[in-house]
């Protein structure tokens, strides 16, 4: 049985529709940054995130090559990644989409190191462009966290609600430019439709 991520640590990305404290450990990405509106057509973002795939997926099917690397076990390539901010706003203005930045990532295992990362963008880089791919270190540390199910234009609601979860609790944001709005996409948006659409939302918190 292929090592899930989303079984194994269910406490970040399954959480309930209500707001929660978790302390997020540090993990490595897969990472490629960006600018712009992600739902432009052929756009920076879904270029980024084809870019994301072809390194994560050349990782994850390395076993079947010569290349083979220290500690691997199979696993399932966990869910796609995002952090998001537009200058001078210190929350996200959904109707401004032209005006965010982003951090696209995908989740490495521990076992996968630079050298394995570096093999595996210059072997899919003979399919395609993947230059652009970071290997990047995020430590959250402490965060509220919700499930978010609907279209991403309606998440300032849900926001709200993990809002008047920290002032009811001792908590405050802690948004700045290293800890940023975070989203987990556990759907598949080309598959399911919007309605039923599950996101993780997840910001930095600090004690009031």
């Amino acid at each position: 049985m292929a090592f899930d991520f989303k079984k194994e640590y269910k406490e970040f990305y399954m959480p309930k529709n209500k707001p929660e404290i978790v302390t997020v450990p540090p993990a490595n990405y897969i990472t490629v940054r960006g600018e712009g509106d992600p739902n432009e057509e052929g756009g920076a973002y879904q270029r980024a995130i084809s870019v994301l795939y072809a390194v994560a997926y050349t990782l994850k099917m390395s076993y079947k090559t010569d290349y083979k690397i220290e500690g691997f076990f199979e696993y399932v390539v966990p869910p796609l990644e995002g952090f998001w901010w537009q200058e001078g706003i210190e929350s996200v203005d959904y109707s401004e989409k032209s005006a965010f930045h982003w951090i696209s990532v995908i989740r490495l295992p521990d076992f996968v190191t630079q050298k394995d990362f570096d093999w595996a963008v210059e072997t899919a880089s003979k399919k395609m462009d993947c230059s652009s791919a970071e290997f990047l270190m995020f430590d959250e540390g402490l965060c509220v966290q919700i499930m978010h199910f609907g279209a991403f234009d309606d998440e300032p609601a849900t926001v709200a609600v993990m809002d008047e979860f920290l002032a009811a609790n001792g908590y405050e944001n802690d948004l700045s430019e290293t800890r940023l709005h975070h989203e987990i996409y556990m759907s598949d948006a080309r598959k399911v439709p919007a309605e039923k659409w599950k996101t993780v939302i997840r910001h930095p918190v600090k004690r009031a």
